[in-house]
């Protein structure tokens, strides 16, 4: 009973909304000899490119059987506009404030030397 069962690929978005991705059934040939053992079977399955902001949320799998019902834990999509960038904030404020040191620094010094004189 369960070597007959279906695959549902759907995601959710942050409203709440589900959406269907694919879904396919499976019949899956058990060799003799191997009946009553648990049996792990992998399934890939490729989401093309994601379209913009609408890609983002959280993507699951579904299998089904007659009787019974398996939900995956999902995986979380976050989709931009431009891909991940590092930001770099850190590096402008060192930047920023080197040079307002070097600005200050030069005009003490000239304010120094031209009250010495």
């Amino acid at each position: 009973k369960y070597t007959k069962f279906s695959v549902f690929y759907y995601w959710i978005n942050s409203l709440g909304q589900n959406t269907s991705i694919c879904s396919r059934s499976e019949d899956v040939v058990i060799p003799s000899g191997e009946q009553n053992h648990t049996a792990t079977i992998s399934y890939d399955h490729r989401i093309m490119p994601l379209e913009g902001f609408s890609s983002t949320g959280t993507y699951y799998c579904t299998v089904k059987w007659s009787h019974i019902q398996k939900m995956g834990k999902g995986v979380f999509v976050l989709a931009r506009d431009t891909g991940y960038t590092e930001t770099s904030d850190g590096w402008e404020i060192l930047i920023t404030l080197t040079i307002l040191l070097a600005a200050l620094s030069m005009t003490a010094t000239a304010l120094l030397l031209w009250k010495r004189k």
